[in-house]
């Protein structure tokens, strides 16, 4: 993106800090990708969907067409698709509607989960609820074993919360062998009998790994749009059966996600799944995003300074995204290199957006990462548009920085 770029949108900033640079190099797509065109150009009834005239029915075909485009696109039924405000709505609606239900079991979430789950069973936890762990490996992953001992800790498990790529290190989780598990503990009665709910946070996993929503047979699962290339403040829950909430309103979205419908939002939402997560496009895209990230993996590991997270990835590992990399520069502060990286016109983070206020980094806890080098660590992220040329120039410009950090 060139500076002019930025100015039109209002950006004001100082780039004398490097003469000559033009351009900015955006490799931080897992906090939110780049604008896809396709979002935009979309005609918007302004009707409300509401409302019984022509104007409102038209807005209401126009709201129902998108929801059957995610579906198409999700290969589930229309009616198991309703429109949010995002992935932290997506995924609060099913845990807190655990209050509304008469069940008293207890919560559980993965270490791993994004801190709009961890942070609301803490909510839930003052509300009384009981809730639990799921422990990660050093990969970041919910193994198979972990979540078996997890129930068997827990006989009072009803609600379980996994996600099935990891935002801050991209780790993959098998949802298809976690939900057996869960389904065997489910379906004996030795082992407690009553039904487990299965939520999976799919944000990062949307259009970057290969999904099966219906094989998996999980309850429910969050989507954001802007994590596609489409605006924020949209995004979907998927519900396999409807569930009781805790708020009403006028109605909309079967009463799970009640207040006006973002029309223009859905619309943007189902052409961005439909850009990138359809079989035809999302099997380009990954192949091409396996490839620059081959690249950079390869070359990342020759540098004597850093360490990716985990240490024990290997660069054709398909049980990790390969839209997102951990690395750590021995002897730099995530922060530090991220600084010095965005003066030299490279966008990078240290981990999750909406977590960024605070410098802890719950997740390499959990994995077992050194606190001195969860504190070096940074998250590189792409998305679709990102070129074999800019993986080269942001290579050589950690190696820059480098020489004199």
């Amino acid at each position: 993106m060139k500076k002019e770029d930025y100015h039109e949108n209002g950006f004001n900033g100082d780039y004398s800090i490097v003469p000559g640079t033009q351009n900015r190099y955006y490799f931080d797509w897992a906090a939110s990708a780049i604008p896809d065109p396709v979002s935009s150009e979309i005609l918007i009834p302004f009707g409300n969907p509401s409302s019984p005239h022509f104007e409102g029915r038209a807005a209401r075909e126009a709201l129902e067409n998108a929801r059957s485009r995610c579906a198409s696109v999700m290969s589930v039924p229309p009616e198991t698709v309703f429109f949010t405000s995002g992935g932290t709505e997506s995924n609060c609606i099913p845990l807190y509607s655990h209050l509304a239900r008469k069940c008293s079991g207890r919560i559980i979430a993965s270490a791993g989960e994004h801190s709009s789950v961890t942070e609301n069973l803490k909510t839930l936890e003052r509300q009384g609820k009981q809730t639990g762990e799921i422990p990660i490996d050093s990969s970041g992953r919910v193994t198979p074993e972990l979540l078996t001992k997890t129930l068997e800790k827990y006989d009072d498990v009803r609600f379980a919360a996994i996600m099935a790529v990891n935002n801050e290190i991209g780790t993959v989780n098998n949802i298809n062998t976690l939900r057996d598990i869960i389904k065997n503990r489910t379906d004996s009665p030795q082992k407690g009998g009553a039904p487990i709910y299965l939520h999976c946070d799919i944000v990062q996993a949307m259009g970057k790994i290969p999904l099966d929503i219906p094989g998996w047979d999980i309850d429910s699962a969050s989507v954001s749009a802007h994590k596609i290339g489409g605006p924020r403040g949209i995004g979907l829950l998927y519900l396999r059966k409807p569930l009781e909430t805790l708020y009403s309103g006028g109605g909309q979205e079967k009463n799970i996600r009640p207040g006006t419908e973002n029309i223009a939002g859905a619309i943007a939402l189902a052409a961005c799944l439909e850009n990138h997560a359809l079989p035809e496009k999302f099997t380009t895209e990954y192949a091409a995003a396996r490839s620059r990230w081959r690249k950079l993996l390869t070359a990342l590991k020759n540098i004597d300074r850093c360490r990716i997270i985990p240490g024990n990835r290997d660069i054709d590992d398909d049980g990790f995204s390969p839209y997102i990399v951990q690395a750590a520069f021995r002897d730099i502060p995530g922060e530090v290199m991220t600084r010095a990286l965005d003066d030299l016109g490279f966008a990078v983070s240290t981990g999750s957006a909406c977590s960024s206020s605070s410098p802890e980094r719950p997740v390499l806890t959990s994995m077992g990462i050194e606190d001195n080098v969860s504190l070096e660590g940074i998250r590189i992220s792409q998305g679709w548009s990102t070129t074999e040329e800019e993986i080269d120039l942001l290579l050589a410009a950690i190696n820059e920085v480098l020489k004199f950090l």
